[in-house]
């Protein structure tokens, strides 16, 4: 066995040795920008330290956090001062940090959190008002500056995925005092092309080589635009005002070109495979109707059309038995019934019926002159028994009896009498001789014939209006 073989915790140690014993690494001098800052509860500083392209580990202990007179934060340009040494554990180096001061960036960093905390308040960054990107564009304004990496490398990502595309160049500046003026007025411009979608973006810097694109100006006119806008600004750890504003950030310009266009490709093989699939639906159909037609071909209907009719023939003829059969047996049944009108004893003999109801009659009128003399005998025996004044007063007092009577009878039929109504006002309407109580019956033209008192009006109906029911 090779007995040159160590363990990684040897090596960490023997380079942590190294480091820890070289002059060089004991006292660090370095400015960046921090990102992923984070406090612990026992009062260390866990964070990165990065420039443009690189980045390293830093740890700031509590002993000399202390002497810091301003609370770090994500973004926050630092000058630091430290040793490098080596994390046995994981064998990553990183730097101590013993000192931090700012590098006259907070006050940017500031500006930033204060304009993105406002727009965020008028909802400038709601998803609710995000634009959608289309999914293959036309034609891509480019808000940028005319030479750099950024132009070449959106230009050259869109002509290699979708070189049917076209580009329109809006040149700005991107840097400096007159960058975030230069920005609005080519977004301006670039509204009044037919274009389908905006990228304004440029490469990555610091936050000072940013700021134009951290400015309100540029923010509010990335969200006034009729036309979707993609951010792309730096590199993908970068974050500015107009990438929380546009309807969408991509983490650099080659990226945002990625987003704007479909690659061709991936186009084709759709196209490819929508053929594919449109061209098995069609077969699966022209399949399915060829045996919808064979089928239809091979029935027996189409075949032998007459079966139809004859079907119906033979209903019709069941149908023609039945009616007769139905009128034979009414016939007959009328037959019977005339036959025995016939047959009938009153019809054959009408002076036999007529000595019969005479004879009855004459028996009725025996009994009644019969029951007439003894009415006659029995009111002879009254007349005998009671003398002609106590018949005489028995009458009257009948007579009166019937005299209140009647009068009672009187004056109710003279109360139910619709004559006396018409003495009051009222009028009897008649059509036809007969007495309307119904305005339904009546139509316009009708003549009419309405009865008062003291005599007849005739007359046209012209309107006839139904009484409301409440």
């Amino acid at each position: 066995m090779n007995n040159n073989y160590i363990t990684v915790t040897d090596l960490n140690k023997y380079i942590k040795t190294l480091i820890d014993n070289n002059p060089k690494m004991q006292q660090i001098y370095l400015k960046g920008e921090i990102s992923n800052f984070k406090a612990h509860t026992r009062g260390h500083w866990y964070f990165t330290l990065k420039d443009e392209t690189s980045r390293i580990n830093a740890i700031m202990f509590v002993s000399s956090t202390k002497n810091v007179k301003f609370t770090p934060m994500d973004g926050m340009k630092v000058l630091i001062t430290g040793r490098i040494s080596v994390y046995e554990a994981s064998g990553s180096y990183q730097i101590y940090v013993s000192d931090m001061l700012e590098d006259g960036i907070g006050n940017l960093h500031i500006a930033f959190e204060q304009l993105k905390l406002k727009l965020e308040k008028e909802g400038l960054f709601d998803p609710k008002y995000k634009k959608r990107i289309p999914k293959i564009p036309r034609r891509i304004g480019i808000v940028t500056a005319p030479t750099g990496a950024a132009i070449k490398d959106i230009i050259s990502t869109l002509k290699r995925r979708f070189p049917i595309c076209e580009t329109i160049l809006f040149p700005a500046l991107v840097q400096g005092v007159e960058a975030a003026p230069s920005i609005v007025k080519q977004i301006n411009i670039a509204q009044n092309y037919d274009i389908d979608v905006i990228i304004v973006g440029r490469g990555g810097g610091s936050i000072e080589d940013l700021w134009a694109f951290n400015e309100e100006i540029v923010a509010r006119t990335i969200f006034d635009s009729k036309i979707p806008i993609i951010s792309a600004v730096g590199h993908e750890i970068d974050f500015t005002i107009s990438d929380f504003v546009a309807d969408l950030r991509a983490p650099t310009p080659t990226g945002a070109a990625e987003m704007a266009v479909p690659n061709q490709m991936d186009i084709l093989n759709y196209i490819e495979q929508v053929k594919i699939r449109l061209n098995e639906a069609l077969k699966k159909r022209i399949d399915y109707l060829n045996l919808l037609l064979n089928k239809y071909k091979n029935s027996y209907i189409l075949k032998n059309p007459l079966s139809i009719y004859e079907v119906k023939e033979q209903k019709l003829d069941g149908l023609i038995d039945i009616l007769n059969r139905y009128i034979k047996n009414k016939l007959d049944f009328e037959k019977n019934r005339l036959a025995q009108l016939k047959n009938n004893y009153t019809l054959n003999n009408p002076k036999n019926f007529y000595d019969l109801k005479k004879q009855e009659l004459e028996s009725i009128q025996n009994k009644l002159n019969n029951q007439i003399k003894i009415n006659i005998n029995n009111n002879k025996i009254l007349l005998a028994k009671y003398d002609i004044k106590n018949i005489c007063n028995l009458v009257n007092h009948y007579v009166e009896i019937n005299k209140i009577k009647i009068t009672n009878i009187i004056g109710k039929l003279e109360v139910l009498n619709p004559l006396n109504s018409l003495k009051r006002g009222y009028a009897i309407v008649k059509k036809d001789n007969k007495c309307l109580s119904d305005i339904t019956k009546l139509k316009t033209d009708d003549e009419i014939n309405i009865e008062i008192n003291n005599g007849y009006i005739l007359s046209k109906v012209t309107e006839i209006k139904m009484k409301e029911v409440k």
